[in-house]
């Protein structure tokens, strides 16, 4: 079973190349698509990801990941992308529990940090519980945390949506998406890491009302 592991960045110098070298151990193949980034992540993922790419400006991590997917479709033979944040919030050890469940053949598994959100903002947890409730009703599937970017994807799944969001909302679009074309979402729990010196990239409030115009497009067919 072949898996890379596909990394959207932007200003991450400081966790990247641990980050890397965790996921190298487990000998899975990595990619990262620097959303350009304005110090060094690029030079350290070039250094240590078996691919990296890099966008002349900051596009958004929708952006990021559409271009990391059609690089992946249209080179590579593997089975699945493990897509991962490159500031630290995902633990790799976590990453054995998406591979156990691809075993058993599923094809699409995200994260669910609610179970136990440990130092997740409050307004984050609030937003998040929303958005996931909406979306869940949404699929007609219970997905716990919609809105976490830790998630594993078939081959399959990839090559039967088009992606065409820019920016957060990625994450819910990808979900509507897969299960219009009646792909079951299967959610298992992982580590929630929020650290009190980073600064998160989302805007709760903003991501909301970007996330709401979208579903309303969505169901208008406009998409």
């Amino acid at each position: 079973m072949k898996i890379w592991v596909l990394i959207p960045a932007y200003n991450e110098r400081e966790t990247i190349v641990e980050l890397l070298c965790q996921i190298k151990q487990k000998g899975l193949s990595t990619m990262v698509v620097d959303d350009g980034s304005s110090d060094d992540t690029f030079t350290l993922s070039a250094r240590y990801a078996d691919v990296a790419l890099k966008n002349k400006n900051n596009l958004g991590k929708g952006v990021s990941l559409k271009r990391g997917i059609a690089h992946l479709l249209g080179n590579d033979n593997f089975d699945y992308i493990l897509t991962m944040d490159g500031d630290g919030q995902h633990a790799p050890a976590d990453i054995d529990k998406f591979i156990a469940e691809a075993e058993k053949g599923e094809n699409f598994i995200v994260g669910n940090r609610m179970e136990d959100p440990g130092n997740m903002p409050g307004v984050r947890v609030m937003t998040n519980k929303f958005m996931s409730w909406f979306i869940s009703k949404i699929v007609h599937q219970q997905i716990p945390d919609t809105q976490c970017g830790f998630r594993l994807i078939s081959r399959q799944v990839l090559e039967n949506i088009k992606i065409e969001t820019n920016n957060f909302e990625v994450e819910s679009e990808i979900l509507i998406k897969a299960t219009r074309k009646n792909f079951i979402i299967k959610s298992i729990p992982v580590h929630s890491i929020y650290s009190n010196n980073r600064r998160s990239k989302i805007h709760p409030f903003a991501d909301t009302l970007r996330f709401i115009r979208f579903i309303f497009c969505l169901n208008d067919g406009k998409r």
